[in-house]
């Protein structure tokens, strides 16, 4: 039975993280919550005024954020890699009538973006740049993001920060990545954020909180420059 996911070929070599994540929205279908996050019900204001229609949402997990979009008439392409996540995504989408705005996409964002050049407004990411990327990886997918986005395209995502309660604690696999709970992630300081702007003008970092850690996070909005180089 087609599950109406688009897949696309990745990486053979299916890793830890991926398999750590199957396993958790399996076993957890609100692993990540039902409502919205702060930084989505930010970033759809922020989408509204700027006229976008079309986001592109890397790490959508099960959904939560991609829901909210659409339901506020957003076409959203989902994009994870844990087949669990998405297929509950669909399932919800469908639920709420909103199947005809959400497109998931199953992909490992270290590879290129499945994804044409100039195809999207925008790009939406809760988190999604903290896991378990190198710096490397990090700029890689940056500059992907920017090919696939518009002229004057917004790139929204989220991390948590060297101030968060677990830098520093479990294993270090050294890049500022360190492992708890099964979980590797990528704390950032601005340096990386200014080091991953390159080709973007940096409109806004606001501060979050979430869960009941709390974890500390950071929003970083930024817009694609035009063609020519200039930021619109």
């Amino acid at each position: 039975m087609d599950s109406g996911i688009a897949a696309v070929t990745i990486d053979p070599d299916v890793d830890r993280q991926r398999d750590h994540w199957r396993t958790t929205f399996a076993r957890r279908r609100d692993f990540l919550g039902a409502a919205a996050s702060e930084p989505a019900v930010a970033a759809l204001a922020r989408f509204e005024s700027a006229g976008v229609r079309g986001v592109l949402e890397l790490g959508s997990g099960q959904g939560r954020d991609t829901l909210y979009f659409a339901s506020a008439g957003l076409a959203v392409t989902a994009l994870d890699y844990a087949d669990e996540g998405l297929e509950q995504l669909l399932g919800a989408a469908e639920g709420a009538g909103l199947a005809d705005r959400v497109l998931p996409v199953s992909a490992d964002v270290r590879l290129p973006l499945p994804f044409a050049s100039q195809s999207f407004d925008a790009c939406y990411a809760h988190m999604l740049f903290c896991m378990a990327l190198s710096t490397p990886d990090l700029e890689r997918l940056a500059g992907e993001v920017r090919r696939v986005l518009r002229p004057g395209g917004l790139l929204v995502y989220t991390v948590r920060t060297t101030e968060d309660a677990h830098f520093g604690v479990g294993t270090d696999h050294g890049d500022s990545m360190w492992e708890a709970g099964g979980f590797i992630v990528h704390f950032f300081d601005r340096a990386l954020i200014d080091r991953l702007a390159t080709g973007f003008e940096v409109l806004d970092i606001a501060e979050y909180t979430e869960g009941k850690l709390p974890r500390r996070l950071v929003g970083i909005t930024m817009r694609k420059a035009d063609r020519s180089g200039r930021r619109p």
